[in-house]
């Protein structure tokens, strides 16, 4: 059967452009193998959809990040208009935020391994985009709260989608540097939302709602450019759609020989096809317990620091004597590690062992978060700012990839959304927390700590399995 499937599979190549397919050329009349489906998807070398899907992609990426890092630069105003005392500031700039990520990305993450991911991620940018809208409305705590909660669950399923469905895209060869390359595009929305709200925030009294307004403005781009997108032909396979998943990888097919790739023959492997109705219900069998527990705790670590230095920095600067513009401008250039640490990493993602990639992250980590907590002037607060960016536009996507590689297809966003989820609840101790330690044993002491945290998460991933080069069912077996 599959010998018959594969010589009626290629056809003399195409001239189609990259956004046109023929339903004929590469699909028998016969009934349609789901297995023999994945076989052709993965032996296509590169991405092979339009170049302008990763772009596309990325930016709810980039809005995840400009969301994440808009309110720590607004919240100074927003707490002096409000008349918010420190912990109230924190409470609404972060913990509602984080608590409604959680709900999101578990709830909804959840929802798409059942209904699919296309339909999911429409729903999840929808969110984002009435959420940061709502926010701009804010008249006291309370409703930026609510509205900060909303936004969060968006946020927090998106982020879970987008890693899962760019690695159910991507070629095995290739999955990291895709991956990043999509990153790249969202991680400039973290790089460029300082320099937005500098240029808003002190400026104008209502600066910061209109630091809401523009990133509610790039969720609704997002939105509209994502109906261009396909369903993953790995969840349509699965869920018994072999028909439509042929029609996506034939699509695959006609844009890689239109670039000129040479297709081989295909190699159907016997994997499990097999789906449950609570996808959740399979994280509780071996190997992917442990390998969730591991992830759980490798986020749990990481999110720590990262929403502590995300959400507080600003603050923290400003109480310790940097104007408010002085706090935004450090790590506003310090944001330029961003994107540069995401380049290194799409040259990186697969020539090293992602584990080792992550560790080596989180020791610059720790490096950049030692130089700003040693106050040391503000040429070494700015070197300590920007390698903290850089550590993090290394680590998120290669870690992010990791998480969504080692779950099968039929609960891999119900694998990555518990895992980034539930150590989500880390990013609530560390923004709670820090203000705290840098109060009761001083600056350098709270960000030295946060440093260490995120050391640890990097030396807990060593312990996870290999995934580089591997195909996904062959890692999740």
């Amino acid at each position: 059967h599959c010998k018959k499937r594969t010589s009626s599979r290629e056809p003399a190549r195409s001239t189609l452009g990259e956004g046109e397919m023929t339903v004929s050329e590469g699909m028998s009349a016969g009934p349609v193998d789901a297995r023999t489906v994945l076989a052709r998807q993965d032996r296509i070398p590169s991405w092979s959809l339009p170049w302008w899907h990763l772009v596309v992609i990325g930016i709810g990426y980039f809005f995840t990040f400009f969301d994440i890092a808009d309110i720590g630069y607004g919240m100074p105003a927003i707490a002096a208009q409000f008349k918010l005392t420190g912990s109230e500031a924190t409470f609404v700039a972060l913990a509602v935020g984080l608590i409604g990520y959680v709900v999101g990305s578990i709830v909804i993450g959840s929802i798409s391994d059942r209904v699919g991911r296309y339909k999911i991620l429409l729903v999840t940018i929808g969110i984002t985009a009435l959420g940061s809208f709502l926010c701009a409305t804010a008249t006291d705590m309370w409703t930026l709260s609510l509205w900060r909660f909303l936004t969060g669950v968006g946020v927090g399923a998106d982020l879970n989608l987008v890693s899962t469905y760019v690695g159910e895209l991507a070629p095995a060869r290739q999955r990291g540097r895709i991956s990043n390359l999509t990153f790249l595009v969202g991680i400039l929305g973290q790089a460029v939302t300082p320099f937005v709200a500098l240029a808003l925030v002190p400026a104008f009294p209502f600066g910061w709602r209109l630091l809401f307004v523009v990133g509610g403005l790039i969720a609704l781009i997002g939105l509209i450019a994502r109906f261009q997108l396909p369903e993953s032909p790995r969840w349509l396979a699965l869920h018994g759609k072999p028909e439509e998943a042929d029609a996506v990888v034939t699509r695959m097919e006609e844009i890689a020989r239109s670039r000129g790739m040479t297709l081989p023959e295909p190699e159907p492997e016997d994997v499990s096809m097999a789906r449950d109705a609570f996808p959740m219900r399979s994280l509780i069998a071996r190997p992917y317990l442990g390998r969730l527990v591991l992830l759980v705790l490798m986020w749990f670590f990481w999110y720590i620091g990262n929403y502590g230095f995300l959400g507080d920095a600003t603050t923290l600067l400003s109480g310790h004597g940097f104007a408010i513009a002085d706090s935004i401008l450090f790590l506003g250039v310090g944001a330029i590690g961003y994107p540069v640490g995401a380049i290194v990493m799409a040259v990186l993602a697969d020539k090293l062992d992602r584990r080792l990639l992550i560790l080596g992250s989180t020791c610059v980590w720790l490096i950049g978060m030692l130089l700003l907590g040693s106050l040391a002037g503000d040429t070494i607060v700015t070197i300590g700012s920007f390698l903290a960016s850089f550590a993090l536009g290394l680590y998120l996507q290669v870690a992010y990839t990791y998480t969504a590689e080692l779950f099968p297809t039929r609960a891999r966003a119900s694998g990555f959304s518990l895992s980034d989820g539930i150590g989500h609840s880390g990013g609530v101790v560390g923004a709670l927390l820090l203000p705290v330690v840098v109060t009761a044993g001083g600056f350098f002491l709270g960000f030295a700590g946060i440093g260490i945290t995120g050391l640890i998460a990097g030396l807990i991933a060593l312990f996870g399995p290999k995934t580089s080069g591997r195909r996904l069912e062959s890692v999740s077996k």
